[in-house]
């Protein structure tokens, strides 16, 4: 069973940076077979994906997210980080952690992000 729990939420102002993680419970060989994505839900909208790395290391983003945001891999720590900059109060979300091999998908419980002066 996979388990990922996110980390490093809490509240930025505007144009500031924040970086988050994502461990995750499998063994190092079995997290590495696994695309590693990130997501975020705000309030009243429906979750949207940010990006994703696949166990080769390619990332791929949604267009609105590219530039800003970046996902990277430690498959040594068996964590998922999702670096954000420039961050803008629109940033403001749950965001959650995804991990998918084939229809095995897991999500983490989601750690708040709120852009705010």
């Amino acid at each position: 069973q996979v388990q990922l729990v996110e980390s490093g939420g809490g509240l930025v102002q505007p144009g500031g940076s924040l970086r988050l993680s994502c461990a995750a419970s499998p063994s190092q060989r079995l997290f590495s077979l696994f695309a590693m994505g990130w997501y975020r839900q705000a309030p009243g909208k429906q979750r949207e994906w940010i990006g994703h790395i696949r166990p080769s290391g390619h990332t791929e983003y949604a267009d609105s997210m590219k530039g800003r945001f970046t996902v990277s891999r430690d498959n040594a720590k068996t964590t998922v980080y999702l670096q954000m900059n420039s961050l803008k109060s629109e940033d403001t979300a749950v965001y959650y952690c995804n991990a998918q091999r084939g229809d095995d998908n897991h999500w983490g419980q989601g750690t708040q992000v709120t852009v705010s002066s």
